[in-house]
């Protein structure tokens, strides 16, 4: 995995929550964070993935990231930097490479639907690139050990994210169960094998699987990713989640949105 992890923050509680959590995962796997603070001035933007957009001035907030990077239990650097996010984020991308992009998913039950478009989704559309969004009341920040992996039983290809996936498995010592969501005649079978291919499971505790039969995948997975039973959920997201409006309706967004759960998307290459 590559030596850093890039966590964007707006100091709200969504934010440091994140930040916790990635700082626990860069400990396992001996990384490094990047701490992002990207300064917007409008109310209504449209990207904002909390409740709220700072106003603090440039200085204040390299201050205040200063405090934060002082008091995490890894090496960091800090970054303020202005724009649209989404943009802001691919270029902080191609800059660092991080092995992973971290962020908070704020609580939108009270924000307008036509808000609910958030930071994480406007980026996987923008630059697809792994992400692991926390829900605003994660039950703990503590390193993910039980892992629900979702996957709609079709073959895939995670290019230099397989590399990715297999460190991150490995340092925490995932326990895997895949989730398969099947019709009438299916089973978690194939999933698994889908998986058991990608060779992401070597040198990992035996994989469990699971089916669950309901006529809509992303309820289904939601219903499964339950935060007594698992610690994280892991989406594979093909090449046709990020179209246009359809993202919007896509089983990764809505269980983007939704899931109790930190949601680790991971996108495929190909079709």
């Amino acid at each position: 995995m590559a030596a850093s992890l890039l966590v964007l923050t707006d100091f709200y509680p969504a934010a440091n929550r994140a930040l916790d959590y990635a700082a626990n995962i860069a400990s396992a796997l001996q990384a490094n964070l990047v701490l992002l603070h990207v300064r917007r001035t409008s109310l209504l933007d449209a990207e904002r993935f909390t409740g709220a957009v700072s106003g603090q001035s440039q200085e204040s907030a390299r201050v205040a990231l200063s405090r934060l990077a002082e008091e995490l239990p890894v090496p960091a650097v800090t970054e303020v930097r202005k724009g649209r996010v989404a943009e802001v984020v691919a270029e902080a991308i191609e800059q660092h490479h991080p092995g992973l992009l971290v962020l908070g998913r704020p609580d939108v039950e009270n924000l307008p639907e036509e808000l609910v478009t958030t930071t994480s989704l406007e980026i996987l559309r923008t630059r697809p690139y792994p992400m692991l969004v926390l829900p605003a009341h994660v039950p703990t920040t503590a390193r993910p050990r039980r892992v629900l992996v979702a996957l709609d039983g079709e073959p895939f290809r995670l290019g230099n994210c397989n590399d990715l996936l297999h460190d991150l498995f490995q340092a925490l010592q995932a326990e895997l169960t895949v989730l398969h969501i099947v019709t009438e005649n299916e089973t978690a079978a194939r999933a698994l094998n889908t998986l058991t291919q990608t060779g992401l499971t070597i040198d990992l505790p035996a994989v469990q699987s699971k089916a669950i039969r309901h006529p809509d995948p992303a309820a289904g997975i939601l219903q499964a990713a339950n935060p007594a039973d698992y610690d994280m959920v892991v989406l594979v997201a093909r090449p046709r989640s990020f179209l246009g409006k359809l993202f919007n309706r896509s089983v990764t967004a809505q269980v983007l949105l939704q899931s109790r759960l930190p949601v680790l998307i991971v996108p495929a290459i190909g079709e």
